[in-house]
């Protein structure tokens, strides 16, 4: 994941395929009532994709 401030408001995010997936996967779960539990597999990818945007948005911060 890779995240540029390109204005005040404005961010353009890079994904991996896998990220994106998990998002939009996590999102459907959510839309759709979530009901029961999510793989093991999704829940990890899931904690990835927010290791890796919390490492990314400190970083801009910094910058």
């Amino acid at each position: 994941m890779k995240i540029e401030q390109q204005g005040p408001t404005v961010f353009r995010v890079t994904l991996h395929a896998l990220e994106l997936s998990a998002l939009v996967a996590a999102a459907r779960w959510v839309a759709e009532g979530a009901s029961g539990e999510m793989p093991k597999e999704a829940v990890d990818q899931l904690r990835q994709v927010l290791k890796s945007y919390d490492e990314q948005t400190r970083e801009a911060a910094s910058a």
